[in-house]
This record gives structure tokens, sequence and C-alpha cells, in this order.
């Protein structure tokens, strides 16, 4: 199909189609883990040509099938085809009105997540990723109620026990799942001709400070941008390269040599620990975790801070992220304060997805920061005049302290695991924090 050649709004409309994200993939590999539940995978063979379209799209009769004295006609399309802009949101509400039918619930809070629960108990988890679909659950016998369903619906192809997916190699033992990216890791060294580079213990170095405008030879952007995307879907197994990937995604404008020499720094270390991974077990209790830390105004470019967090549940952490706050702090304490009213975004959503995968979390979820006048601020109203001018959003992380939905608790900073996304470590304490993440 040329899609090229249509216009919005007279055939096609929407164009999206909703996978799950990466957080969730993850977080149903962690309650597969603690259950000791297996993970199966199934994929639909040429899913665009199973979805039914809403608009009116008209084609040309194809060359070879062109009715005799009607050459001028065109044909309408009922089904999609590859090429299409829609092709994809047309498959998925197909698969969305076959699942529910069949008595598999929508999650509210991700909506390609699917879960059904039996009378008895039993429950069945199913995540979407456009054509791949891995599914879990407490009873086997459902598994196989499924394979039957969606091979009556669909072409589909049974790959049995999940053992890669996206990149992502899966190795379920019976002391938990371990998940990597070796082969993928192999790949982006050999791409980037750094196989054979020499293996180095820590991603940054603490005395390397970047700047937009060093005044250092220019690089290839194509290049640059290349390895540096290759390097963020790294971090999907990841964490421990979180922090140095995010930094040297800010130069992708303008590469200069010493931002190139930074990401080949990150490339010498993934060399020498390709085959590390994050293992989810059986250990510990369903108890969600949050950590909370923040920079001061390191950039040296526009002298923002950085928001950084990571959640676990049991053995590993299965959600982090590291972003540039959108304001200016003056201080360590309100940098502080922003990035732990973000975490508490997460924390929520989290709870409530929880929540609808039937693990309530009774508790108010413990958001653990090494500041304690940020702490002070989250739980103190009286303290008007150091956060009268924080931007009231942030605020939203002290409502949430009030209705004991989130409860925030002083960690001390050699024990804070989000402090391995704020800043270049020495070895001791990244190897130590690398652990605490679920690492190995």
């Amino acid at each position: 199909m040329k899609g090229y050649r249509q216009v919005q709004g007279v055939d096609y409309d929407e164009v999206y189609a909703l996978v799950a994200r990466i957080d969730t993939i993850r977080l149903i590999i962690a309650l597969t883990a603690h259950y000791g539940w297996t993970i199966m995978q199934m994929d639909a063979v040429a899913v665009y040509l199973n979805g039914y379209l809403e608009e009116d799209v008209y084609i040309e009769q194809p060359p070879g099938y062109v009715v005799k004295d009607k050459e001028k006609k065109v044909c309408k399309l009922r089904k999609a085809l590859y090429g299409l802009k829609q092709g994809a949101r047309a498959w998925n509400g197909r698969i969305d009105t076959f699942l529910q039918k069949h008595g598999y619930v929508k999650c509210a809070y991700e909506y390609a997540l699917y879960m059904k629960v039996e009378k008895n108990g039993d429950i069945m988890i199913l995540c979407l990723y456009v054509d791949v679909m891995i599914f879990t659950g407490s009873n086997p016998v459902m598994f196989e109620e499924f394979k039957r369903l969606m091979k009556e619906e669909f072409e589909m192809t049974d790959l049995g026990k999940l053992s890669y997916f996206l990149g992502v190699e899966v190795q379920q033992r019976e002391d938990g799942i371990f998940i990597a990216q070796k082969k993928y890791a192999e790949e982006i060294l050999k791409k980037f001709r750094m196989e054979n580079s020499k293996p180095i213990s820590t991603p940054t170095d603490p005395g390397t400070k970047l700047r937009k405008d060093s005044k250092e030879e220019g690089v290839d952007p194509t290049m640059f941008k290349s390895l540096v995307g290759s390097l963020r879907y790294l971090t999907f197994t990841r964490p421990d390269i979180m922090y140095a990937v995010g930094v040297v995604s800010r130069y992708m404008e303008e590469p200069k040599q010493d931002h190139f020499t930074a990401a080949k720094r990150i490339l010498r270390y993934v060399n020498g620990t390709r085959d590390h991974g994050l293992k989810y077990s059986s250990a510990g209790e369903l108890k969600l975790v949050g950590y909370s830390d923040s920079d001061y105004g390191v950039d040296v470019n526009d002298q923002k801070s950085t928001s950084r967090y990571a959640f676990n549940m049991g053995t590993a952490a299965f959600s982090w992220s590291s972003k540039k706050q959108a304001t200016i702090a003056l201080s360590s304490c309100e940098a502080e304060y922003i990035a732990a009213a973000v975490c508490a975004c997460q924390a929520i959503w989290l709870r409530n997805l929880l929540e609808e995968l039937h693990h309530v979390q009774d508790c108010p979820t413990t958001v653990l920061v090494d500041n304690m006048s940020a702490i002070q601020i989250a739980k103190n109203p009286v303290l008007h005049g150091r956060s009268k001018h924080i931007e009231m959003r942030y605020h939203f992380l002290r409502e949430q302290v009030e209705q004991k939905i989130v409860e925030v608790v002083y960690c001390p900073t050699g024990e804070q695991v989000a402090d391995i996304f704020t800043k270049a470590l020495k070895v001791e304490t990244f190897e130590k924090l690398k652990g605490k993440l679920g690492m190995c």
C-alpha cells in the first residue's frame, strides 16, 4: 500500500497502536518470578492483515486483477494491508474486541494489559506488544484454553516458554528469572568496532564535565545519534548505565569529540559486563518500595537538576527513570523535593496497576529520600518560606503524604539506590548500588 498518498481526515484518522510499557513488562516478570509461575509467548502471523477498517479507503484495481470493461472503477478496502497508516491501529482494535469478548478484562491503567480471573481464583495475565503476546498465570490449563482460542481466530506461532523478547534474553530458572541483553550488547560493540576494546569498571569518569560549547572537534551527528539510541535501548535491562547514557544524550545535536569519548567509555564498560542483567526471584515480600534522588544543578549548561527514581518489589528494580527537571531549583532541598514529587506520581500509577493485578498495597508506599529538609517540607506545610516559590504541581507530594498513599522516609546517602542515576561514582560505591538494583 502507498500509505504516503493517504490524506488525514479523508482515508485515515488515528494511527497509533497501544503497546505495553517497558516498566509493565518488567513488573509482570517480577510477579512471575515471585510466585514461581511460567511466562509463555505467542506471535501472531501477518497481524496487519487481520484488522478491519473503520474509514472508507479506496484502492486501484491491482495489476493482473483488473475487471474487463470496468477498468476505471476502484475497489473499497475492507481489511487492512501492510503499508496503510492505520494498519497497526486496526489490528489493535481487532485483538482488543476479541479478547474482551472472551472474558479478558482490559487494565484501566495499562491498555495493553489484560487479565482473566476464574471463580476459583486462578488468574491469567496477558501483555500485548503489537504482534507479540506474553502471558503468565497460576494455572497452565488457562494457557492451553487461550492458545486454542487464538489459533481458531488467527494464524499464530506458539513459541512456548518465553526466552527471547524484543532483544531481551529471558532465562526462566528454578531460582528465579534472569533477563539480559548479551546478544544485543555484542551487536552494538561490533557495530561501533569496540568488541576488542579494553574493559573498564564504571561507565562514567567522575572527573569529566561535558559542555555544549566544547571547543573540541565535531563528530558525525548521525553516527553519534545511532550510538546513543543503541545504548538507550540497552537500558531495558541495564539500569547501571542509565545515568551515563542520559548525560551523553544531551549532546546529540552537535556532538564533539569529548562527547564521543564519553559514549565510547560506556561501550568499554559494556564490553566487560556484556552478560550482566537483572535477576528476579521469590525472595522478599511483594511490597512496593521507591528510591528518589536528585543532583543539584550539576548540569553545567543550564544548571537544571535531574530527577531520578527506582522502584523494586522483592529482589530487583523493575521501574526506573532519569529526567531533567523543568525548572531550575534554588537549593538541593528543592531539587530533592521535586524529584520526590515525580517519584510519588510513578508510585501512584504502580499502586493502581498492582491493584488491577490483584496485588493491593495495603500500606503507604515508602519513598526513600536522603534529604531531611525535603522530607520536612513534604510533611509540614508550615515551612512556607522555603517552599512558597515551588510550582504548585510539586506540592502534590504533600497531599499524597497526608492521604497516607505515600510515606516519605529518610535514607542515608550510602544506601540510596537512586544515587547510581545521579552522578559518576567510584568503583566501590557503584558496585554496591548496582547489587542493590538486583544486577548480577
